[in-house]
């Protein structure tokens, strides 16, 4: 595997404060928005801040998967959560914290709980968009279920 990639998203405006996201590999695009919170904001639509947190997300995903699958998790379902909160800083908009909430079925819980809760903590260390960023996150382990 190759130490660099690049990853191309295009953007062409549309209208008002609406835009649609594509990328010359990708056969879906998403349109986008500024949030409704903000000033002719627009709800209903993906924000930058919503996708944020989808690139954490979908990231702390795509990291758990590979370091279970390694770690041989016996697991039947996987689900997760990830809230960014937004907030002024010395005069200027951030996403300062984020919290992921995984949420997993264990086949085997007795066995298996204390290992998740290492396997989640792994997953936070090594996901590389949470160690591109500046905003601190945490996880919430409070959706943990068993079989």
């Amino acid at each position: 595997m190759s130490k660099e990639h690049y990853y191309e998203v295009n953007l062409q405006w549309k209208q008002d404060r609406r835009g649609v996201l594509s990328s010359p590999v990708l056969n879906d695009t998403i349109e986008c928005a500024t949030p409704p919170e903000f000033p002719n904001g627009i709800p209903g639509i993906w924000s930058p801040e919503h996708l944020y947190a989808a690139s954490i997300n979908s990231c702390y995903m795509a990291t758990f998967l590979a370091v279970a699958e390694n770690s041989k998790l016996a697991f039947t379902d996987f689900s997760c959560k990830t809230v960014c909160k937004l907030e002024q800083v010395e005069g200027k908009f951030r996403i300062t914290k984020a919290v992921i909430t995984p949420e997993v079925t264990l086949e085997n819980a007795e066995n298996d709980y204390e290992k998740l809760l290492r396997l989640f903590e792994k997953s936070k260390a090594v996901c590389l968009v949470t160690n591109s960023m500046k905003t601190e996150v945490s996880l919430d382990f409070s959706l943990i279920n068993t079989v």
